[in-house]
Formats: C-alpha cells, sequence, structure tokens
C-alpha cells in the first residue's frame, strides 16, 4: 500500500470515527437531560425514559432495514445517506414540542445508527492492511468512545445550562462534520469491489447457524455491562454515599475503560481468534462484576471497577465485529448491523433484568451481580462456538482454524 493510498484510508476512518462520536453522542447524552427534557414536556421522568427506549427499538428495527434498502447503493452513498438521516433527525428533536414527537424523532434518529456501525465495520476492515482489520474497526468505534468521555458532558454541560435542545443541535452540528468527512476523505471507486461481493450468496449468508449464535452471544453477553451501567447513578449515590455530580465523573472514567479496552478488544484479535477474545473478555465481566456488588460501598473501588467494566466491555467490540463478518459470508454489511442491533437488545434486556432484584426489594447491588450472569451465559455461547467449530473440523478431517488466521 502506497503512502498516498496510505494516507487516505487513514482519513476515510477518521471520518468514521466523527460519525461514532456523533452516534456515541446521541445515544447517551439524552441520560444526563432527562430530567429538563421531562420538565419541559410536562411528563414524569419515567415517562422521558421512553425516549431512550424508543431509539433503542429504532436502532433494533433500523439495522437491518437500512442494510437492505441501501444494498444497491455503493458504500460511499450508503454513509452518507444513513449520516443525512441522522443529522435530519436529531436536529429535528431539538425542535419536538411534546412527549409524541419526540418518540417519532428519537426513533427515527436511532434507525441509522446499527447500519451506520454495521457497514462501517465492514469498510473500515476492507480499508485495512493485511491482517489489521480490527484496529481499523476499533478507530471508527473509538469515536463512540471518545464521545462519553467528552461529547456527552459537554452535552450534557449545555443541556443544563441552556435548554436540552442544544443538546441536539449539537449532535447536527456532529452529523454534518460526518457529512463532510465522509465526502471528501471516504474513497468511492476503491470500494465499488467489496459491495459486489456482499451482494452475492445473502440468503447463503443468514442461514450461518454461527452468526446466529454470535447475534445471541452479542446480545445476552453485553447485556450483562448494560445491567450495571443503567443503574450507575443509583448505586453510586445509595451504595457509594456520594453526592450526585459524582456519577458523572464515574462515567467518564467508565469512558476512559471503554477508549482503552476497544483497542486492547483489536490487539487480542491479533493474539487469540475473534470468539475466543471475546470469551475472555466475557468471563472477565463475570468476575469484575460480582467484585463490584461486594465492593460497591468503597469510594476508590468503585472509580476502578468502572474503569475496568468499562475497558472490558468495550473489548468484545472489535472481535464481534470481526467474527460477524467472518460467519456471515455474502451478508457482511447485513449482518454486521445485525450486531448492532443485538447490542442495542443487550441494552434494553440488560436493563430490564438488571432492575428485576430491586423490584422485589433487593439492593441496587444486585443489579451487577444480574449482570455477571448474563455475561457468563455469553461467554457459555461463546465457549459452544468454538466446541462446535472443533467439531466441524473433525467430522470434515480438516485442521482446526482460527478465525483470525483464516
Amino acid at each position: 500500500m502506497d503512502n498516498h493510498s496510505n494516507t487516505t484510508n487513514k482519513k476515510a476512518l477518521l471520518s468514521l470515527a466523527i460519525g461514532g462520536f456523533g452516534i456515541g453522542l446521541t445515544e447517551f447524552v439524552i441520560m444526563g437531560i432527562l430530567p429538563n427534557i421531562a420538565g419541559s414536556m410536562g411528563i414524569s421522568i419515567s415517562k422521558a425514559g421512553h425516549f431512550i427506549a424508543i431509539y433503542a427499538l429504532g436502532v433494533v428495527v433500523g439495522g437491518p432495514f437500512m442494510a437492505k434498502i441501501t444494498s444497491k447503493l455503493s458504500p460511499k452513498r450508503t454513509l452518507l445517506f444513513l449520516m443525512v438521516w441522522f443529522t435530519v433527525f436529531n436536529t429535528l428533536s431539538s425542535f419536538s414540542g411534546n412527549y409524541w414527537v419526540m418518540m417519532l424523532f428519537r426513533f427515527l434518529s436511532g434507525m441509522p445508527h446499527g447500519a451506520f456501525f454495521g457497514i462501517g465495520a465492514v469498510v473500515s476492515g476492507y480499508l485495512a492492511k493485511p491482517g489489521k482489520a480490527a484496529q481499523a474497526m476499533a478507530i471508527m468505534f473509538s469515536g463512540l468512545t471518545i464521545a462519553n468521555i467528552i461529547g456527552v458532558p459537554l452535552g450534557t454541560y449545555i443541556g443544563l445550562e441552556w435548554h436540552w435542545s442544544f443538546s441536539f443541535l449539537l449532535v447536527g452540528v456532529a452529523g454534518l462534520a460526518t457529512l463532510t468527512s465522509l465526502y471528501f476523505w471516504m474513497p468511492g471507486q476503491s470500494l465499488e469491489d467489496m459491495d459486489s461481493l456482499n451482494a452475492e450468496n445473502l440468503t447463503k449468508g443468514l442461514k450461518s447457524k454461527k452468526l446466529w449464535a454470535l447475534i445471541a452471544l452479542t446480545t445476552i453477553g453485553t447485556g450483562g455491562f448494560f445491567a450495571w451501567y443503567s443503574y450507575i447513578a443509583p448505586l453510586v449515590i445509595d451504595i457509594t454515599n456520594l453526592p450526585e455530580a459524582t456519577v458523572g465523573y464515574v462515567m467518564i472514567v467508565a469512558g476512559l475503560g471503554m477508549f482503552v479496552g476497544n483497542f486492547m478488544g483489536a490487539r487480542m484479535v491479533e493474539i487469540f481468534s475473534p470468539v475466543k477474545s471475546v470469551v475472555i473478555s466475557l468471563l472477565s465481566m463475570t468476575g469484575i462484576l460480582l467484585i463490584n456488588s461486594l465492593l460497591a460501598s468503597n469510594t476508590i473501588a468503585v472509580f476502578i471497577i468502572s474503569f475496568i467494566v468499562g475497558m472490558i466491555t468495550f473489548s468484545v467490540t472489535a472481535p464481534i465485529q470481526v467474527a460477524i463478518i467472518k460467519a456471515a459470508k455474502g451478508a457482511e454489511k447485513l449482518g454486521s448491523s445485525m450486531n448492532q442491533s443485538a447490542f442495542n437488545m443487550g441494552n434494553a434486556s440488560g436493563a430490564y433484568f438488571g432492575g428485576l432484584p430491586m423490584v422485589f426489594g433487593l439492593p441496587v447491588t444486585y443489579a451487577s451481580v444480574v449482570g455477571a450472569i448474563l455475561a457468563c451465559i455469553g461467554a457459555g455461547i461463546g465457549i459452544a462456538i468454538l466446541y462446535y467449530q472443533r467439531a466441524i473440523s473433525r467430522s470434515t478431517k480438516k485442521p482446526f482454524v482460527p478465525d483470525n488466521q483464516a
């Protein structure tokens, strides 16, 4: 790869990272300004929480839907289309005057989320140097982690100091920045071959048992993280007995862990197979969440554990995307988009199951126990996939080749 191509590809990956920043901003900033939105619309905070759930539903529905309706477009035009959609409806969200209008725009805002990351993962892998696909994907997902470190605190501050609508206008600005960078930096012609390859054998790709097992792994395993993260505020305030303002700092520390873990996961794929990397991460998450349930009352432990949980969670991101793309031969873009939908199903299911112990009067620390159980089940699915791969290799008398060497 010559220097010119290398520079072009780095700029292309940066444009995907900017898009990841905007998506991370709109997904998480609403959590910090939810009381302000509720007060402005004259609804309860619990009802305003529907705006979070409907966004996740938009991601789940939009992932495969957007991948299908853009299947005839080139990768560059697909990404531009998705980001135009994202920018328009996030900007319109800032003008929502009532509950139902906001519900509609939040749902529509979430629809491009999964497809952008899913197709972006395929594109970044195609642009990467041989053997560096996971690192290229990690660069794209770094935008999401930086959003948690910088974007969300900034957007929350703006929403609290002025008006919540300005937070969504900030998302719109991020969308315009992404559109500009994609238009000028994302190559067009060099990605045409990739697109034609993905158009073949779509049905065969989606019939892969391994693909659906991996999607189940993502949904259940990452649900362990969301069972913990969804209740970080009451954990910090009620169990650790820290001021409410401290919650933001704990989330920033978790965001720093996500940033580190994102690139750590890319490195793990170079050492282990993608599925084995995910299993290692989910087993580690099981252990740290159980430790959290025991040490949550300790201030220092909460900050350290928050960093570690964030790091472990995002160490899953690149490996699972690599595994999904390899399992969905002929349907890479759709399979990758569906995996992003699975992350958001994990978000919803993790929050639901994590809250169940509190319904029965147990303390919020039990959300971490539930999270550990979900992460452990996810690891179990990963182990089953590895055993199945080896069994197939033995039955066909072909040597077992890990995904990272295939």
